[in-house]
C-alpha cells in the first residue's frame, strides 16, 4: 500500500477548519467589523511569513487606529486561534504515531516502541534480555504546579472535547450528516470557548492547584494509563516477548501541589492534610465509577470454589462482591468528605489500604481465569487492576518539600527547650552526634509542654504540624520528603529526627536536592559520610534518591556551567553508591 507522501496535508486540513469555525463565531458574537480587522491582520501575517519578515510599520498602521476594546478583542481572536492550532497539532501527532503503526517502514512517521524493538532485534538483542529489562522498570511522572500555566480547567476539558471531535471527523466511513452534527458541535464549543474568560481573576491557592492536578488524572490520565499499557502489551507480544505479570504497571504518579512548602510559603500542614483527602476522596469517586461499569459486565453465573465459597450459592457471584465494593467505596466518599469539611464521620466499613480493594478484584480476576474466562478478565477488569496500581487509593503521592534551615530552627527551638544549647550554634560533628543519639533512642524528645511553649512558635510549629500529618495519613499518599538548599549530612539525619518526634512509622524517603554550584560539588563528599553511618546505610539498603537542582546553580555559573557542575555531581554520587552497593536514584528537578 501507498503511504501518503504529503503527511502534513490532514493537519492543515483541521487548521483551516478551526480557523473558519472560529470566524463564524466572530461574526456572529463580535461583527463583520472585528472579524475583517483579524483577517487583514491574518493574511498581513501570512503574507509576510512568504517574504520572510513583516515590516512593523505595517503592523503599526493597522494596530494603531484601533481602540482598547478592539485591540483585548483582537488579542483573544489570535490567542483562541493559536489554542485551536495547538488542539489540531496535538491530535496531529497521534494520528502520525498511529500511522507509523499502519506503515512501520515509512521513515517519515512517529517512531514508536514498535520501531524499538525491531531495532533492538535487529541488534541481536534477545526477548528475554528485554522482558528482564522491562520489569523491574519505574517511571515516577511528578505534577507541579505552575504559575505561569494560566489556562482555567474549564478551558482545559473543552479542548478537550475539541480534539476528540476532530478524531471522529477523521473516520473514513461518516457520512455527511454525521459531519454536519459533528461541526455543529465544534462550533458550539469554540462558541463557549470565546464566551468564557481565559484569565483567572483569583491567584489560586494551593489546593485549587492541587484541584487541577486531580482534573488532569480524571480527564486524561484515568483513561490513558490502561490503555497505553494494552498499546505495549500488543506491541510486546507481537515482538515474542512473553506476557509480562499482569499487575505490571510501571508507571507512577506524584506531586507537589500541596506540598510544596519551598515554592509556595501558603502550603501549610493544613493545606497538605486537605489535599491528601480531597485526593482519596477523588479516588473513592474514580473507583467507584469502574466499578459501576464492571457491575453491568460481569453478570455470568460461572464461578470458581474460592468465590462461591465467599458469596455462597448464587446466579451472579461477581455482582455480589462488587456490590459490597461498590458499598465500600461510597463510604469511603463520604468519610473523606465530611473529614475536608470538618463534619462528623459517618460510621461503615471503607477501604483504608489499597491493598484491601485489590484483593477484592483479585478475587475476581482468579475467578474468571479458573472457570476460562479470561478474556473477560482481561477487559474492564484488567483496567481497573492497573488503574489500582498506577494510582491507587489515594491517587497518586504527595511529596513534601521544606528549605532545611526550617528544619535546623525547629531542632534549634528542641535543644534550647531542653537546656542543651542552640543546636543551629553547633558544628557539623555536633549535630551528627546528637541526632544519631535520639534517632536510636526509645523515649520520647519533648513533651506537650514543649508545644505549648513560647519556643515553639509560628514557623518551628508549622514544620512539626506537618510530621504530625505524615504520622496520621500514612505512607501510602505520601512520597519523597524532599530538602531544599541541603549542603550536609545533617539535613538529611534532621527530617529522620522530626518525623521520628511526631511518631511516624513509616518514614518518608528523605531526598536531599543539591541545587547550588558548591552543593553540587560537594554532593558526592556528604552522601559519602551518610553512607558511612551504620543506622542511615541501613535505612536506605534498597534504595536512596537524590534530587538534582537546575536554576540556583544556573544562576550561580550560567547554564553552561551548571550542566557541567550537574554532570559532575552525578558521576561522584554513581561511584559513592556503587562503592557502597546501595541503588541509587536521581530525580532531574528540571520541571517543564
Amino acid at each position: 500500500m501507498s503511504v501518503d507522501q504529503d503527511q502534513h496535508a490532514p493537519l492543515r486540513d483541521n487548521v483551516r477548519l478551526l480557523g473558519e469555525e472560529l470566524g463564524a463565531v466572530l461574526r456572529e458574537q463580535s461583527g463583520e467589523r472585528l472579524y475583517d480587522t483579524v483577517e487583514t491582520i491574518r493574511q498581513a501575517a501570512v503574507e509576510s511569513r512568504s517574504e520572510g519578515e513583516m515590516e512593523l510599520t505595517r503592523l503599526r498602521g493597522l494596530l494603531d487606529p484601533l481602540d482598547d476594546d478592539t485591540l483585548l478583542e483582537v488579542a483573544r481572536a489570535f490567542s483562541q486561534f493559536l489554542n485551536l492550532a495547538n488542539i489540531a497539532e496535538q491530535h496531529h501527532r497521534e494520528r502520525l504515531h498511529r500511522r507509523h503503526e499502519r506503515y512501520p517502514g515509512d521513515p517519515d512517521t512517529d517512531q514508536g516502541l514498535r520501531q524499538v524493538l525491531a531495532e533492538l532485534k535487529q541488534k541481536g538483542v534477545e526477548p528475554r534480555r528485554i522482558r528482564e529489562t522491562l520489569t523491574p522498570l519505574s517511571v515516577e511522572l511528578v505534577l507541579t504546579a505552575h504559575p505561569t500555566e494560566v489556562t482555567r480547567r474549564t478551558l482545559i476539558r473543552k479542548y478537550d472535547q475539541m480534539a476528540d471531535l476532530l478524531a471522529e471527523l477523521d473516520r473514513p466511513d461518516i457520512n455527511a450528516e454525521e459531519h454536519h452534527g459533528l461541526r455543529q458541535r465544534l462550533r458550539e464549543l469554540i462558541l463557549s470557548a470565546w464566551a468564557t474568560d481565559e484569565i483567572r481573576r483569583e491567584r489560586p491557592t494551593p489546593v485549587d492547584e492541587a484541584k487541577w492536578g486531580f482534573a488532569v488524572i480524571e480527564q486524561s490520565l484515568w483513561k490513558a494509563v490502561p490503555r497505553v499499557m494494552r498499546d505495549i502489551e500488543a506491541e510486546l507480544g507481537q515482538a515474542g516477548i512473553d506476557a509480562l505479570p499482569a499487575d505490571w504497571v510501571p508507571i507512577r504518579f506524584a506531586s507537589w501541589m500541596g506540598g510544596d512548602r519551598d515554592g509556595n510559603p501558603n502550603v501549610t500542614a493544613t493545606v497538605t492534610r486537605e489535599v491528601l483527602l480531597l485526593a482519596r476522596w477523588m479516588a473513592a469517586d474514580l473507583y467507584l465509577r469502574d466499578v459501576e461499569n464492571l457491575l453491568a459486565d460481569l453478570s455470568m453465573h460461572r464461578a470458581s470454589d474460592e468465590l462461591l465459597a465467599r458469596t455462597g450459592p448464587s446466579h451472579e457471584p461477581y455482582r455480589v462482591v462488587l456490590r459490597s465494593v461498590r458499598d465500600r467505596l461510597k463510604i469511603t466518599r463520604r468519610r473523606m468528605e465530611a473529614l475536608v469539611e470538618g463534619r462528623p464521620v459517618p460510621e461503615g466499613e471503607g477501604f483504608t489500604e489499597g491493598r484491601q480493594l485489590l484483593d477484592e478484584l483479585l478475587l475476581l480476576d482468579r475467578s474468571l481465569r479458573a472457570v476460562g474466562l479470561g478474556a473477560i478478565a482481561d477487559g474492564e477488569l484488567k483496567d481497573s487492576l492497573r488503574r489500582l496500581n498506577c494510582f491507587g487509593i489515594t491517587l497518586l503521592c504527595l511529596d513534601i518539600r521544606q528549605e532545611s534551615t526550617r528544619h535546623t530552627a525547629a531542632l534549634d527551638a528542641i535543644t534550647r527547650y531542653l537546656g542543651l544549647g542552640g543546636y543551629g550554634e553547633w558544628d557539623e560533628g555536633q549535630k551528627q552526634r546528637f541526632l544519631l543519639a535520639e534517632l536510636e533512642s526509645r523515649r520520647p524528645l519533648v513533651d506537650d509542654a514543649f508545644y505549648r511553649s513560647d519556643l515553639c512558635d509560628g514557623d518551628v510549629r508549622e514544620v512539626l504540624e506537618t510530621c504530625q500529618v505524615i504520622a496520621e495519613q500514612g505512607p501510602e499518599g505520601l512520597g519523597a520528603y524532599v530538602i531544599s538548599m541541603a549542603k550536609t549530612s545533617s539535613d538529611v539525619l534532621a527530617v529522620m529526627l522530626l518525623q521520628k518526634i511526631a511518631g511516624v512509622r513509616r518514614p518518608m524517603r528523605v531526598v536531599p536536592l543539591f541545587e547550588t554550584l558548591d552543593d553540587l560539588d560537594n554532593a558526592g563528599d556528604t552522601m559519602a559520610a551518610l553512607l558511612d553511618i551504620p543506622l542511615y546505610k541501613q535505612r536506605v539498603i534498597d534504595g536512596q534518591e537524590v534530587m538534582i537542582g537546575y536554576s540556583d546553580s544556573a544562576k550561580d555559573a550560567g547554564f553552561l556551567g551548571a550542566a557541567w557542575a550537574q554532570f559532575r555531581a552525578q558521576e561522584a554520587l554513581t561511584k559513592t553508591f556503587q562503592q557502597h552497593g546501595v541503588p541509587l536514584t536521581l530525580f532531574h528537578g528540571r520541571g517543564g
